[in-house]
Protein backbone atom coordinates (compact mmCIF):
# COMPACT_ATOMS: atom_id res chain seq x y z
CA UNK A 1 0.00 0.00 0.00
CA UNK A 2 1.77 3.10 -0.77
CA UNK A 3 1.96 5.42 2.13
CA UNK A 4 1.77 9.15 2.84
CA UNK A 5 6.06 9.60 2.64
CA UNK A 6 5.78 7.61 -1.03
CA UNK A 7 3.36 9.86 -2.32
CA UNK A 8 5.04 12.90 -1.00
CA UNK A 9 8.38 11.36 -2.45
CA UNK A 10 6.86 10.80 -5.93
CA UNK A 11 5.53 14.59 -5.78
CA UNK A 12 8.55 15.77 -4.79
CA UNK A 13 10.41 13.92 -8.41
CA UNK A 14 7.25 15.64 -9.93
CA UNK A 15 7.70 19.06 -9.10
CA UNK A 16 11.56 18.64 -9.27
CA UNK A 17 10.94 17.16 -13.28
CA UNK A 18 8.72 20.21 -14.24
CA UNK A 19 10.93 22.35 -12.84
CA UNK A 20 13.94 21.70 -15.28
CA UNK A 21 11.37 21.30 -18.21
CA UNK A 22 9.86 25.12 -17.51
CA UNK A 23 12.14 26.60 -15.18
CA UNK A 24 10.63 28.94 -12.62
CA UNK A 25 7.85 32.07 -13.25
CA UNK A 26 10.31 34.48 -12.90
CA UNK A 27 13.11 32.58 -15.15
CA UNK A 28 10.22 32.33 -17.93
CA UNK A 29 9.14 36.23 -17.83
CA UNK A 30 12.82 36.78 -17.56
CA UNK A 31 13.34 34.44 -20.90
CA UNK A 32 16.70 33.40 -18.97
CA UNK A 33 16.31 29.72 -19.39
CA UNK A 34 17.64 29.88 -22.94
CA UNK A 35 20.08 27.53 -23.41
CA UNK A 36 20.98 26.29 -26.89
CA UNK A 37 19.28 22.85 -26.72
CA UNK A 38 16.66 23.23 -24.10
CA UNK A 39 13.50 22.13 -24.45
CA UNK A 40 11.47 25.37 -22.36
CA UNK A 41 8.82 26.17 -23.74
CA UNK A 42 8.52 30.34 -23.31
CA UNK A 43 4.92 31.70 -22.18
CA UNK A 44 2.89 32.41 -24.55
CA UNK A 45 2.94 36.05 -23.52
CA UNK A 46 6.28 36.73 -23.47
CA UNK A 47 7.01 36.39 -27.53
CA UNK A 48 5.67 38.09 -30.17
CA UNK A 49 3.32 36.81 -32.16
CA UNK A 50 1.89 34.86 -29.15
CA UNK A 51 2.71 32.01 -29.96
CA UNK A 52 4.99 29.27 -27.77
CA UNK A 53 8.69 28.43 -29.18
CA UNK A 54 11.48 26.25 -27.87
CA UNK A 55 15.87 26.75 -28.02
CA UNK A 56 17.10 24.85 -30.84
CA UNK A 57 20.89 23.24 -31.15
CA UNK A 58 21.12 22.62 -34.68
CA UNK A 59 20.47 23.76 -38.32
CA UNK A 60 21.70 26.45 -40.44
CA UNK A 61 19.72 29.26 -38.95
CA UNK A 62 21.59 28.39 -35.81
CA UNK A 63 25.04 27.91 -37.20
CA UNK A 64 24.36 31.57 -38.79
CA UNK A 65 23.14 33.07 -36.10
CA UNK A 66 26.21 32.20 -33.68
CA UNK A 67 29.04 32.64 -36.09
CA UNK A 68 27.68 36.46 -36.25
CA UNK A 69 27.34 36.65 -32.57
CA UNK A 70 30.80 37.05 -31.97
CA UNK A 71 31.00 39.61 -34.61
CA UNK A 72 27.95 41.44 -33.49
CA UNK A 73 29.79 41.67 -30.00
CA UNK A 74 32.88 43.50 -31.63
CA UNK A 75 30.84 45.69 -33.81
CA UNK A 76 29.16 46.41 -30.49
CA UNK A 77 32.14 47.57 -29.03
CA UNK A 78 33.76 49.76 -31.62
CA UNK A 79 30.44 51.73 -31.90
CA UNK A 80 30.45 52.26 -28.25
CA UNK A 81 34.13 53.61 -28.40
CA UNK A 82 32.99 55.67 -31.68
CA UNK A 83 29.87 56.88 -29.81
CA UNK A 84 32.64 57.99 -26.41
CA UNK A 85 34.93 59.90 -29.04
CA UNK A 86 33.83 60.74 -32.42
CA UNK A 87 36.95 62.96 -33.04
CA UNK A 88 38.98 60.33 -33.17
CA UNK A 89 36.46 57.25 -34.68
CA UNK A 90 38.15 55.82 -37.81
CA UNK A 91 35.14 54.60 -39.14
CA UNK A 92 32.92 56.28 -41.65
CA UNK A 93 29.79 53.48 -41.36
CA UNK A 94 30.23 53.87 -37.31
CA UNK A 95 29.29 57.92 -37.20
CA UNK A 96 26.74 57.25 -39.86
CA UNK A 97 25.23 54.29 -37.69
CA UNK A 98 25.60 56.41 -34.63
CA UNK A 99 24.04 59.73 -36.11
CA UNK A 100 20.87 57.63 -36.55
CA UNK A 101 21.34 56.39 -32.98
CA UNK A 102 21.83 60.38 -31.59
CA UNK A 103 18.31 61.40 -33.52
CA UNK A 104 17.25 58.20 -32.00
CA UNK A 105 17.91 59.04 -28.37
CA UNK A 106 15.96 62.26 -28.58
CA UNK A 107 12.80 60.76 -28.84
CA UNK A 108 10.82 58.28 -26.23
CA UNK A 109 9.36 55.27 -26.80
CA UNK A 110 7.07 54.79 -29.69
CA UNK A 111 8.80 57.59 -31.63
CA UNK A 112 12.24 56.21 -31.57
CA UNK A 113 11.35 53.45 -32.22
CA UNK A 114 9.53 54.74 -35.40
CA UNK A 115 12.90 57.05 -36.32
CA UNK A 116 15.24 54.05 -36.03
CA UNK A 117 12.97 52.01 -38.52
CA UNK A 118 12.62 55.07 -40.96
CA UNK A 119 16.18 55.92 -40.68
CA UNK A 120 17.56 52.63 -41.49
CA UNK A 121 15.44 51.58 -44.13
CA UNK A 122 16.41 55.15 -45.70
CA UNK A 123 20.24 54.47 -44.94
CA UNK A 124 20.47 51.13 -46.65
CA UNK A 125 19.86 50.01 -50.28
CA UNK A 126 17.97 46.56 -50.22
CA UNK A 127 20.04 44.00 -51.94
CA UNK A 128 19.72 40.32 -52.52
CA UNK A 129 22.64 38.31 -51.45
CA UNK A 130 21.63 35.25 -53.49
CA UNK A 131 22.50 31.88 -52.65
CA UNK A 132 25.12 32.72 -50.02
CA UNK A 133 22.76 34.20 -47.89
CA UNK A 134 25.44 36.09 -45.50
CA UNK A 135 24.65 37.76 -42.30
CA UNK A 136 26.16 41.03 -42.11
CA UNK A 137 27.02 42.97 -39.49
CA UNK A 138 26.28 46.60 -38.86
CA UNK A 139 28.90 48.22 -39.57
CA UNK A 140 29.43 45.86 -42.59
CA UNK A 141 26.21 46.62 -43.71
CA UNK A 142 26.90 50.36 -43.26
CA UNK A 143 30.03 50.26 -45.13
CA UNK A 144 28.36 48.50 -48.23
CA UNK A 145 25.45 50.91 -47.57
CA UNK A 146 23.36 47.79 -48.91
CA UNK A 147 21.52 44.62 -47.49
CA UNK A 148 18.37 42.30 -47.33
CA UNK A 149 15.97 41.92 -44.73
CA UNK A 150 18.34 40.55 -41.89
CA UNK A 151 21.17 42.92 -42.56
CA UNK A 152 18.37 45.72 -41.94
CA UNK A 153 16.72 43.64 -38.99
CA UNK A 154 20.65 43.24 -37.67
CA UNK A 155 21.32 47.00 -37.55
CA UNK A 156 18.08 48.09 -36.71
CA UNK A 157 18.99 45.69 -33.37
CA UNK A 158 22.11 47.33 -32.72
CA UNK A 159 20.83 50.86 -33.51
CA UNK A 160 18.20 50.60 -30.72
CA UNK A 161 20.72 48.97 -28.23
CA UNK A 162 22.78 51.92 -28.16
CA UNK A 163 19.53 54.41 -28.71
CA UNK A 164 18.72 52.92 -24.94
CA UNK A 165 16.26 50.20 -25.30
CA UNK A 166 16.34 47.15 -23.55
CA UNK A 167 18.15 43.77 -24.78
CA UNK A 168 14.58 41.65 -23.22
CA UNK A 169 12.38 44.26 -25.24
CA UNK A 170 14.37 43.37 -28.83
CA UNK A 171 13.80 40.24 -30.88
CA UNK A 172 14.64 39.34 -34.76
CA UNK A 173 12.14 37.25 -35.67
CA UNK A 174 12.03 35.39 -39.03
CA UNK A 175 8.54 34.79 -40.29
CA UNK A 176 7.07 33.66 -43.41
CA UNK A 177 5.27 35.77 -45.82
CA UNK A 178 2.40 34.36 -47.05
CA UNK A 179 1.34 36.92 -49.59
CA UNK A 180 5.16 36.68 -51.02
CA UNK A 181 5.73 33.41 -50.44
CA UNK A 182 9.16 33.71 -48.66
CA UNK A 183 11.09 33.75 -45.58
CA UNK A 184 11.80 37.11 -44.13
CA UNK A 185 13.60 38.74 -40.85
CA UNK A 186 12.35 42.15 -38.61
CA UNK A 187 12.39 43.31 -35.10
CA UNK A 188 10.33 43.04 -32.60
CA UNK A 189 10.43 45.89 -30.27
CA UNK A 190 8.48 45.59 -27.11
CA UNK A 191 6.35 49.00 -25.72
CA UNK A 192 4.10 48.91 -23.23
CA UNK A 193 3.43 44.89 -23.35
CA UNK A 194 2.89 45.47 -27.15
CA UNK A 195 5.13 43.31 -29.67
CA UNK A 196 5.68 46.17 -32.56
CA UNK A 197 7.30 44.99 -35.63
CA UNK A 198 10.31 46.98 -37.61
CA UNK A 199 10.22 46.05 -41.33
CA UNK A 200 12.53 46.95 -43.88
CA UNK A 201 9.71 47.09 -46.25
CA UNK A 202 7.43 49.89 -44.69
CA UNK A 203 7.94 52.72 -42.33
CA UNK A 204 5.02 52.59 -40.51
CA UNK A 205 5.21 49.90 -37.78
CA UNK A 206 2.72 47.38 -36.83
CA UNK A 207 1.90 45.24 -33.85
CA UNK A 208 2.28 41.89 -34.49
CA UNK A 209 -1.34 40.86 -34.16
CA UNK A 210 -1.93 43.11 -37.29
CA UNK A 211 1.00 41.30 -39.40
CA UNK A 212 -1.42 38.94 -40.80
CA UNK A 213 0.00 37.98 -43.74
CA UNK A 214 3.48 37.08 -41.35
CA UNK A 215 3.64 33.72 -40.15
CA UNK A 216 6.51 33.06 -36.94
CA UNK A 217 9.06 30.59 -37.75
CA UNK A 218 12.20 31.46 -35.33
CA UNK A 219 12.64 34.73 -33.06
CA UNK A 220 16.38 34.99 -32.24
CA UNK A 221 17.85 35.88 -29.06
CA UNK A 222 21.67 36.37 -28.08
CA UNK A 223 21.84 33.65 -26.07
CA UNK A 224 19.55 30.88 -28.05
CA UNK A 225 17.56 30.71 -31.35
CA UNK A 226 14.03 30.16 -30.19
CA UNK A 227 11.35 27.74 -33.38
CA UNK A 228 8.13 28.90 -32.89
CA UNK A 229 5.78 25.82 -31.99
CA UNK A 230 3.34 25.97 -34.95
CA UNK A 231 4.44 24.71 -38.19
CA UNK A 232 4.60 26.95 -41.62
CA UNK A 233 2.17 25.78 -44.01
CA UNK A 234 3.69 23.77 -46.75
CA UNK A 235 3.73 25.37 -50.05
CA UNK A 236 3.18 23.81 -53.44
CA UNK A 237 3.92 24.10 -56.68
CA UNK A 238 5.84 27.26 -57.53
CA UNK A 239 5.29 29.05 -54.15
CA UNK A 240 7.20 25.89 -52.41
CA UNK A 241 10.45 26.14 -54.45
CA UNK A 242 10.37 30.26 -54.09
CA UNK A 243 11.05 29.32 -50.06
CA UNK A 244 14.48 30.72 -48.61
CA UNK A 245 17.75 28.99 -47.49
CA UNK A 246 16.39 30.40 -43.68
CA UNK A 247 13.85 28.09 -43.80
CA UNK A 248 14.99 25.17 -46.12
CA UNK A 249 18.73 24.66 -44.43
CA UNK A 250 17.36 24.81 -40.93
CA UNK A 251 17.14 21.53 -39.96
CA UNK A 252 15.62 21.60 -36.39
CA UNK A 253 13.98 18.40 -35.80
Amino acid sequence: METAAHRRAWWTVLVLCGSMLLGSAADLRAGTLLSPGSAALVRKSAEPFGVFAFAISTGNLHQKWFALKDKLDGDMVQLALCDGDRDNCASPAALKLLAIVDQARTRDGRARLGETNRAINLAIRAANDGADDVWSTPLATFQRGAGDCEDYAIAKLAALRLAGVAADDLRVVVVRDIRAGADHAVVAARLDGHWLMLDNRRMAMVEDEDARTYQPLFVLYPSAVMRYVDEPVQASGSAGRQVSLITANAEAR
